[in-house]
């Protein structure tokens, strides 16, 4: 299984809350908006994953999982 297969069969959609990319990441919420906040290799790799829709901010699996494997290799 791959890890966007993973992340899909877990929380069952194509798109994550700010919640749960901290909890997959093991970060708190706010400690994670702070980080996309910043110029870092992290904010780096997670913003292109961000979409908005309305007021909502959600991250899209595809491109989380992305990065987490480009981070394990």
């Amino acid at each position: 299984m791959t890890t966007e297969e993973i992340l899909l069969h877990r929380y069952g959609s194509p798109l994550l809350t700010i919640q749960q990319v901290a909890e997959i990441l093991n970060r708190s919420p706010e400690g994670l908006r702070l980080t996309l906040a910043g110029d870092n290799e992290v904010a780096r790799k997670l913003r292109p994953a961000r979409r908005k829709i309305g007021r909502r901010v959600l991250f899209c699996v595809s491109q989380i999982s992305r990065a987490i494997d480009e981070s394990a290799a």
